[in-house]
């Protein structure tokens, strides 16, 4: 991993950060994702609802581009 990339935990249902400890004891509704690293290696564009954190589909973010943010990873 580069000097700023770390990982980062969230719950499948909610979207929403978790503790390290919460992705242990349920890692079935947890997801880990790594962030940070090099500019370079963000060649891939995923599409969030800014209100849940749920990933969304792209046409989502075209109908609904003031609710979802779009993410490089």
């Amino acid at each position: 991993m580069a000097d700023n990339e770390h990982e980062v935990n969230r719950s499948a249902r909610s979207g929403k950060f978790v503790k390290e400890s919460t992705a242990e004891r349920d890692p079935s509704h947890t997801v880990t994702e790594t962030v940070g690293g090099d500019k370079g290696d963000r060649d891939r564009e995923v599409h969030r609802s800014a209100s849940t954190g749920r990933f969304v589909t792209e046409t989502t973010t075209e109908l609904h581009p003031s609710t979802t943010e779009t993410q490089h990873k």
